[in-house]
């Protein structure tokens, strides 16, 4: 483990390039790319990028999966001083079409061939990306992100519909990637050798690749088409040579799936960081029994907070005495507090808001000076950022989590907005009205999400059974939804009730479909 600190992403990078240029960065699959390589293709595409007359510091998006040349893009426009804008490929069309909108980029790099849009700006597709990296075109560091510049916009799911851009900076980053590289929560090892699965547009990305890129170490990446093959997942994992697993618990629950995901089978497996939801008990002492030597670290935060703010490694007393884990020891640069409705600090152990202040909390939502005066303010004289997220802290300083404060919840690792779902039902041209709920299992998880409907006048006639009505409404969504967002169950109803003010009530719906 190293406790030095990084100054710089790029010239740590640079640093590695020199001293280590035949070392693996990038694994995909067993195609291997080496810090030299990395070096030599970022600095092509800088070069070009500069001779492309695009204005100083604009956003550049950039459209893919896991390939590499998604992490050779990102180093590349770092080197020349702009910030990018991950849009996973498997994304839908709306989402992307939004982005866009919201973000005004001055470049699209498509990585995957991008889907049918009207575009304002210039587009490089794979074959110019390969054309550049071919010229071999040395660079000099100039103008690169540095400080209070953006060094990457990570778009989250908007309450309206419209997406929110949260602006990290190189500051924000280099605060979270100090920490993860120096806690003894992590114990993150030199030379890292990190599965890279989650996709580069949610943040929970960065908590593999910057520590990683960080420490000279290697990222083992998994193309998501292979994540939705079980069989292939499989076989492909148990032969990755990876010491830290990174990803939402949702996705070792799968991978646990399978009796060969153990030490006896993956004896290098050492660590295991997860963050994007709440980590149960129940997946935390299964995975204990599979990996018992193992570390497995909790974290939690917000993308506005820069991945996550605190961390804790799961101890056996925690997985004996407690009905839910705590989610970590706050970062030492990111004082975290829970305050009340009045904005007071609250004493511990009494639940209120969770806010985060500090040299992480983002600068805000991109181009939504709106929503950003909503969520980010200024608090004992630091940047700080309301999570609507409901804590306690202990006397020792563990943070504990208690839900959501709005109807924005977590389900297989994505932040889904309640209203979000229901605006994109509403879009069927058979509902009429309609509203998303939330079931949870014990371990107050989202176990999966329920769609209460209400037809259009001679809908149900349409049709002989419930289930091609169904079948026939997610046909209708499924180019405007993300298959992620789509409810599991649709309940058909003649009305939905209503509040004092006329608008539909989901705390009665959510109270009905949890018994409670």
């Amino acid at each position: 483990m190293t406790n030095k600190k990084i100054n710089d992403m790029i010239e740590s990078l640079e640093h590695f390039a020199q001293v280590q240029p035949d070392y693996p960065a990038y694994n995909i699959l067993g195609e291997v790319h080496s810090y030299g390589q990395l070096k030599r293709d970022s600095d092509s595409l800088a070069a070009q990028l500069d001779s492309l007359a695009i204005a100083a510091k604009s956003p550049v998006v950039v459209f893919g999966g896991q390939e590499y040349e998604m992490l050779a893009t990102f180093v590349a426009l770092t080197k020349s001083g702009h910030a990018y804008i991950p849009i996973d490929s498997h994304s839908a069309l709306e989402r992307v079409s939004a982005i866009i909108q919201v973000a005004q980029p001055s470049l699209i790099i498509a990585i995957q061939p991008l889907p049918e849009l009207e575009l304002s700006c210039p587009v490089l597709d794979l074959t110019a990306l390969k054309a550049a990296f071919a010229k071999e075109s040395a660079y000099e560091l100039t103008h690169s992100v540095k400080g209070d510049d953006n060094y990457y916009i990570i778009f989250t799911s908007g309450t309206t519909g419209q997406p929110k851009g949260v602006q990290i900076s190189h500051e924000n980053l280099l605060s979270f990637t100090n920490w993860m590289i120096s806690d003894p929560e992590f114990a993150t090892p030199a030379r890292p050798q990190m599965l890279a699965q989650p996709p580069y547009s949610f943040d929970l990305s960065v908590m593999y690749w910057a520590p990683t890129l960080a420490l000279g170490g290697t990222l083992f990446a998994l193309p998501s088409s292979l994540a939705q093959d079980f069989k292939q997942l499989f076989s492909t994992i148990l032969d990755l040579p990876i010491a830290i697993w990174t990803s939402t618990p949702s996705f070792v629950d799968m991978a646990m799936l399978s009796e060969d995901f153990s030490a006896e089978k993956m004896p290098q497996l050492t660590h295991f960081y997860f963050d994007g939801e709440e980590l149960t008990v129940k997946t935390a002492k299964k995975l204990r029994e599979r990996f018992p030597e193992a570390r497995i670290v909790n974290a939690y935060g917000p993308t506005e907070a820069t991945v996550a703010l605190s961390a804790v490694a799961i101890t056996e007393q925690m997985l004996t005495d407690l009905a839910r884990l705590p989610i970590g020891y706050t970062k030492e640069d990111s004082p975290t507090f829970i305050i009340d409705e009045e904005g007071q600090i609250l004493p511990h152990g009494q639940q209120g808001e969770i806010i985060v202040t500090g040299p992480a909390v983002s600068k805000g939502y991109m181009n939504n000076p709106e929503k950003t005066r909503e969520a980010f303010f200024e608090f004992e004289g630091l940047p700080a950022y309301h999570t609507g997220d409901i804590g306690s802290m202990t006397d020792e300083g563990l943070l504990l989590y208690g839900g959501r404060m709005d109807f924005q919840i977590k389900f297989n690792g994505f932040r889904i907005e309640l209203e979000d779902v229901s605006q994109n039902l509403n879009k069927s041209q058979y509902i009429k009205s309609a509203v998303a709920v939330p079931r949870y299992n014990k371990d107050h998880k989202v176990q999966n999400l329920l769609a209460y409907l209400v037809l259009k006048e001679g809908v149900r006639e349409q049709f002989e059974r419930e289930i091609d009505l169904t079948k026939a409404i997610k046909q209708d969504l499924e180019d405007i939804m993300m298959s992620y967002m789509m409810p599991s169950k649709f309940i058909y109803r003649e009305s939905l009730p209503l509040t004092p003010n006329g608008k539909i009530d989901i705390k009665h719906l959510i109270a009905e479909v949890n018994n409670r």
